[in-house]
């Protein structure tokens, strides 16, 4: 259990996200979810997989099989702006997209 939850903590970490917002973004309460972050239950597959899913990463990976990717600084800054894109409608995505070009072309 120890290396699931070290693994969720980190990739939220990683992209930026809360507890809350996962659980949120999973279809958790906090408080079923906050027991999966600090190793006092795992998930079961359904629930893992989605887990997975809104952390971009694999039930896996999650879990401490296979070989972790190394990701660099700009990979992981890259995941965290997918992440945050997800979560904005279609007019914040377009600003953020035209504020991110212009920074582009500086």
């Amino acid at each position: 259990m120890d290396t699931l939850a070290k693994s969720l903590r980190k990739r939220a970490e990683e992209l930026g996200l809360s507890h809350a917002e996962v659980a949120r973004r999973v279809g958790l309460s906090e408080r079923r979810y906050a027991h999966y972050v600090a190793g006092r239950n795992e998930p079961d597959l359904a629930t893992l997989v989605r887990i997975a899913t809104i952390l971009e990463s694999t039930p896996n990976e999650l879990l401490g099989f296979g070989s972790e990717m190394k990701r660099s600084g700009r990979d992981l800054l890259t995941d965290r702006l997918n992440m945050a894109a997800k979560s904005m409608d279609d007019r914040e995505l377009e600003i953020t997209v035209i504020q991110a070009e212009a920074v582009a072309a500086k």
